[in-house]
């Protein structure tokens, strides 16, 4: 209706305005473009569209894998770690506690070797009074059996006599000197 007006106001055909022929073929070309987009084009963008979806998605997936894989290996650097200090805890506390024994095994047998040395020096020192003791009494008695002879006036040579007179006097010394050591 407008194109007859148009047409007769101007007295012929519009020339911005199409002719209805070419408004229903460019119909139909759109329409056949339509189709043509809608049966390869589209379902290739469909096909692109879905790949990339997936890929994103798989993308996604393995780094929620990646993210628990290595939390899973921080929680058992962690239980290593925390294992690790309490083993080192045990050996150092094992290390102190050996340290301790040796430590007393060694004082132990320090006192130990102090008490022989001390006990072999009483034992030397009785030796060396026993031997200065006996060749006091052997000199002590010498002297005692001139004294006496020089003294009674007779000579002592028997030697049953020496002996039996040297061994008095020294019984009769000891006897004497006991009381004074005690």
């Amino acid at each position: 209706m407008l194109n007859t007006i148009v047409l007769a106001e101007a007295g012929g055909p519009n020339p911005v305005l199409p002719a209805p022929s070419e408004i229903i073929l460019g119909l139909v070309s759109f329409l056949f473009l339509l189709w043509v987009l809608w049966k390869y084009a589209v379902p290739r963008f469909e096909q692109a569209y879905k790949e990339r979806s997936e890929a994103i998605e798989g993308g996604i997936k393995k780094a929620e894998q990646a993210q628990a894989q290595a939390e899973e290996a921080l929680r058992k650097y962690t239980a290593q770690l925390a294992e690790a200090r309490a083993e080192s805890a045990r050996i150092r506390d094992d290390a102190r506690l050996e340290a301790e024994q040796i430590k007393e095994e060694l004082r132990a047998q320090a006192q130990e070797e102090a008490a022989r040395i001390v006990a072999q020096g009483q034992a030397q020192l009785e030796a060396q009074r026993a031997q200065i003791v006996a060749e006091l009494r052997a000199d002590l008695g010498r002297t005692a059996v001139e004294l006496a002879s020089r003294i009674v006036g007779e000579s002592l040579q028997e030697e049953a006599r020496r002996t039996g007179t040297v061994d008095r006097f020294l019984d009769e010394l000891d006897a004497v000197s006991a009381p004074a050591q005690n």
